[in-house]
């Protein structure tokens, strides 16, 4: 690929004019500021870490990879990016990501709402290696959660790895300030203090990343579909993260339930951890988010990867419960396989057979089609952070890929199609007609 030169900007540490609406479904006023944000939503502030010399604006934003409320107050929420502009990248030595600022530090942004239903950012929380150094997004080395994923510089260059890096997805935020990330490398669930400096990182068993494990089946994750979601019970004992899609267990040519996804449950106490499996509407969506209603019941983001702009797409948002579904860890969690059924993995079996062996799939409850319900379609492609802001209000945020993207091989602005606007990321909140509770 051809080296694109950048420039640096002065406007590195301003951010630009946020929009925003206080429109709302029933055009009723509200003393509540994220009731003004609306169904127009409100963009989320950012810098500009670079252009290209076409003009392509490469943002120092990236937020929405997911989302979640402050844990103790309603005006705050934090948004987190994952692990840096990226894209899609054939190099001499096959396919992989090139990383146009390899030293970029995943991040968690602290955001308010204002009066007015803008949001400003309040602070930025870089993540960082036990020792406090800062991280970056590149792929961690073998043993330690590799994914196979090249990484490539802007000369095609061959970029190394990073132990502690991280391709965060999920977020939660404690009462006791801090943070328990989750990601698509290992996957790895990952708690960091109030400063972003890194407590302790739990892995599937037979990876080396420290003394508590996850189950050993999830690392047959596939490469950029780990843990998209991390929730916490409302208890604050039981971490429980979602993975993006189906595993590839026992592997990619060999599974053909396309719609199973592996939900993980984690005791922050004891350490002990279950799984349910989750039926996905398609096999080609992906599940990206998930918040918490109660200690069983979470609100989860179900969608495909398409702009309505662009072609005939959806973004859905399901209630579910755990309550009454079958733990599918098996004896050994340490099985790389995992439950089995006839000598057949989960992620190889129909839903029919699953169910005929007496495991009950997770209860799910549609709510919303985001494309049906907003006034402009969600022309975003990635929905991806949701938190609940009361009984039946919920906001969303989209993953805007820091406006990049590429075709031919070649950096591209990310933009809406059909609107020529960059595909900003954007706050929006919606009012269900019934309680969540």
């Amino acid at each position: 690929m051809k080296r694109q030169l950048f420039y640096a900007l002065a406007a590195m540490a301003a951010f630009l004019p946020v929009s925003c609406a206080s429109t709302s479904k029933t055009g009723a006023d509200s003393v509540s500021p994220f009731e003004k944000v609306g169904l127009n939503g409100s963009e989320v502030p950012y810098t500009v870490l670079a252009k290209t010399n076409d003009g392509v604006e490469i943002q120092n934003g990236g937020y929405g990879s997911d989302a979640c409320a402050h844990p103790t107050d309603s005006s705050l929420f934090y948004l987190v990016t994952d692990r840096g502009p990226n894209i899609d990248f054939k190099g001499n030595s096959g396919k992989g990501k090139m990383f146009p600022f390899s030293s970029y530090a995943p991040r968690i942004g602290l955001f308010k709402i204002n009066k007015d239903g803008s949001v400003s950012l309040v602070k930025e929380i870089t993540l960082k290696s036990p020792d406090g150094k800062e991280i970056t997004g590149l792929p961690n080395p073998n043993g330690k959660g590799a994914t196979g994923e090249i990484a490539y510089d802007l000369d095609g260059n061959i970029l190394g790895t990073d132990e502690y890096g991280l391709d965060s997805e999920g977020i939660v935020a404690m009462k006791d300030g801090t943070f328990w990330i989750s990601d698509e490398y290992g996957p790895h669930i990952v708690h960091y203090d109030a400063d972003g400096k890194q407590i302790e990182r739990i892995s599937p068993f037979g990876m080396d990343t420290g003394k508590r494990h996850l189950p050993a089946v999830l690392a047959r994750r596939r490469a950029n579909r780990g843990m998209e979601g991390l929730a916490i019970t409302p208890d604050e004992k039981t971490l429980v993260g979602i993975m993006q899609s189906t595993l590839f267990n026992p592997s990619k040519k060999e599974i053909s339930n396309k719609q199973l996804v592996r939900i993980v449950t984690f005791d922050i106490k004891t350490g002990s951890t279950k799984q349910y499996a989750y039926i996905q509407n398609k096999e080609t969506d992906s599940t990206c988010g998930i918040t918490a209603l109660s200690n069983t019941e979470f609100v989860v983001i179900e969608r495909d990867g398409k702009f309505s702009g662009e072609k005939e797409a959806h973004k859905y948002l399901f209630k579910i419960d755990l309550k009454d579904a079958t733990d599918i860890t098996g004896e050994n969690p340490e099985s790389k396989e995992g439950l089995l059924i006839n000598g057949k993995t989960l992620e190889q079996c129909t839903t029919e057979e699953i169910e005929a062996a007496g495991i009950k799939p997770v209860k799910k409850e549609f709510l919303v089609d985001l494309v049906e319900y907003l006034p402009n379609k969600y022309p975003h492609d990635k929905l991806e952070g949701l938190w609940i802001l009361d009984s039946n209000t919920i906001a969303v945020a989209n993953d805007n890929d820091f406006a990049i993207n590429v075709e031919n091989n070649q950096l591209v602005q990310k933009k809406l199609p059909g609107t020529g606007r960059i595909d900003n990321d954007v706050i929006y909140v919606i009012k269900l007609p019934r309680s969540l509770r």
